[in-house]
Formats: C-alpha cells, sequence, structure tokens
C-alpha cells in the first residue's frame, strides 16, 4: 500500500483559513476561539491526511499569527480608536475576500479532483476488464490449442487402433472358421454321448422305479406293524393306568384303615387309664368305708359303680 503524500505548509495555511471564513471569525479574538474552531483533529480530517504533530506545530504557528498578533502588528501610537476601528473593519473585510476566493479556489479544484479520480478509476477499471477479456480469451486460445492437440493425437491413436482392429479381425474369422469346424466335431461327439446317456438314464430309471416300489411295499409293512404294536402300547398303558388308578385306592383305604385303628387304640388306652383311676379312687373310698363303719346303705357302692362307668364313656368320647 502506498504511503499518503505529506501536507504542504500552504495547504495547512489555506484551509485553517477557509474553516475560520465557514466559522464566520476570519480573526479569532482569543486562543480559546480558536481552538473550538480549529484543531489538530478536525484539521487532520478536513486534509484527509497528515502526522498528527506536524499538523499541531503549523496550527500552533498559524494561531499565533491570527491571534495573538492579530491586528497589534498593524496598530499605530496615538492612533484613534474610531480609524483603528475602520482600519480593522477594512482589514476584516479583505481577509475575508481573500478567504472566500480561496475557498472557491478549493472547491473547484476538489471539483477537478474527484472528475480525475472518478476517470481515472474508470479508466482503470476498463484496463482491468479488458485485461479480464484479453486472459480469458488467451486462456480459451491455450484450452482450445490444447483440445485440438489432443484431438489430433486421439485421431492418430484411432487410426492405429483402427488398423490393429482389422489385423485383428483377420485372425479371429480364422480363428472363428477354426471353432466352427471344432464346434461341428463336438456336437456330433455330443450327440453321441447324449444317446448313450439317454440309454444309461433309461436303465437307471427302471432300476429306482423297482427300488422304490419295494421300498414303498417295505415301508406299508412296516408302517403296519408300528401301528400294530402302538394299539398294544396303548391297551397296555390303559391297563397300567387301571392298575394304578386301583393300587391309589387300596392304599388310600389302607391308610384310612390304619388311622382309624390307631385312633381306636388311642381311645381303648384312654379309656383303660379312666377306668384304672376309677378302680383306684374306689378302693379309696372302699377302705375309708371299712374304717368309717358299715352303716352306710348298699346303694352307695351301686352309685359309685355308676359314676365309673359314665366316667369311662365319657373318655372314650373324647378319645374318639
Amino acid at each position: 500500500m502506498a504511503r499518503p503524500a505529506a501536507v504542504s505548509a500552504d495547504t495547512i495555511r489555506t484551509t485553517v483559513l477557509a474553516m475560520l471564513a465557514e466559522a464566520g471569525d476570519p480573526a479569532p479574538a482569543s486562543d480559546a476561539r480558536f481552538r473550538k474552531i480549529v484543531s489538530v483533529r478536525k484539521l487532520r480530517a478536513r486534509l484527509g491526511a497528515g502526522d498528527p504533530a506536524m499538523l499541531s506545530r503549523h496550527l500552533n504557528a498559524i494561531e499565533a499569527e491570527l491571534v495573538q498578533a492579530g491586528l497589534t502588528g498593524f496598530a499605530v501610537p496615538d492612533l484613534p480608536p474610531e480609524i483603528a476601528a475602520q482600519m480593522r473593519a477594512l482589514w476584516e473585510a479583505a481577509v475575508a475576500t481573500q478567504l472566500d476566493g480561496v475557498v472557491h479556489l478549493r472547491q473547484q479544484a476538489e471539483q477537478v479532483k474527484a472528475a480525475a479520480d472518478a476517470a481515472r478509476h474508470e479508466a482503470e477499471l476498463r484496463t482491468e476488464l479488458l485485461r479480464t477479456e484479453l486472459a480469458d480469451l488467451r486462456a480459451q486460445l491455450t484450452a482450445r490449442d490444447d483440445a485440438l492437440l489432443t484431438l489430433r493425437l486421439e485421431s492418430r491413436a484411432l487410426a492405429e487402433r483402427a488398423q490393429a482392429l482389422e489385423s485383428a479381425s483377420g485372425q479371429l474369422q480364422s480363428r472363428l472358421a477354426a471353432a466352427e469346424t471344432a464346434a461341428a466335431g463336438a456336437v456330433r461327439e455330443h450327440a453321441g454321448a447324449l444317446a448313450a446317456e439317454r440309454a444309461r438314464y433309461d436303465g437307471l430309471s427302471k432300476q429306482l422305479l423297482r427300488e422304490t416300489a419295494h421300498q414303498r411295499e417295505t415301508f406299508q409293512t412296516e408302517r403296519q406293524r408300528l401301528e400294530a404294536e402302538l394299539v398294544r402300547a396303548g391297551e397296555r398303558l390303559a391297563a397300567l393306568e387301571a392298575l394304578r388308578e386301583r393300587l391309589l385306592t387300596e392304599l388310600g383305604d389302607e391308610r384310612n384303615a390304619r388311622q382309624h385303628a390307631a385312633a381306636e387304640a388311642a381311645a381303648l388306652t384312654t379309656v383303660v387309664d379312666a377306668q384304672r383311676q376309677t378302680l383306684a379312687r374306689v378302693g379309696t373310698a372302699t377302705a375309708k368305708q371299712q374304717t368309717a363303719g358299715a352303716r352306710r346303705p348298699a346303694h352307695s357302692a351301686a352309685r359309685a359303680v355308676q359314676a365309673t362307668k359314665a366316667a369311662a364313656g365319657t373318655s372314650t368320647r373324647k378319645a374318639r
């Protein structure tokens, strides 16, 4: 990228005067007013280029010339204020006129520059477009030359291939004739072999039919035997099932009989124990009666015997 050109002192001075004239204050009365109208940033933006340090130095010099010197440099000692004011107004009018001319010239120069830049840019675009078209045409010509060369090479290769194919076609014709002769011989041999195979097939077919019939008869006999055995096995299975049911029934009856016998034995054991206890009580009561005397009536013994029998019956029922 090209480095921007340096800005001259005259350009800077003209630009500053133009900015002051545009602000309506061509001769600022103070530094604050000057800095408010013109600054390094505004000047650089107006110029479009320039070193800030260099612009600051030139701006300080112009400020000293316009503000600090001002009209004091033109003041004459003992000059009446009215004449000084008229001279000041005359000087300001001259400066304003000069600044207007400078601004007008600058605007014209900027217009001419813009037109020249636009023309130059358009010419560059046209040149670039023509260069692009020329490059495209050169590329197309190169591609056509390459394609033409490729087609010539392909044509030469196809011609050579055609010659090779013609020679190969002659060889294939001769080989085809030999193959047809061999095929005719092979057909005759195949017909003879086919007849022999057909005769062999017929013999094998008859043998296969005989073996198939024999196997079918054997299968039917074996099937009948297996069906008879299956019937006998079913009958045996039914008999075994009936025997199993009968044995299970007898086993249940035997189990019930054993449980009943065990219950009766337990009941008899209980009755015998109760009778023994009763006899022991009766013996004890008899001994007491003998020691007390034989004054009680005879029916007391009978009551004791009845009580013993009742207790034995009750014990038997509980055991059951």
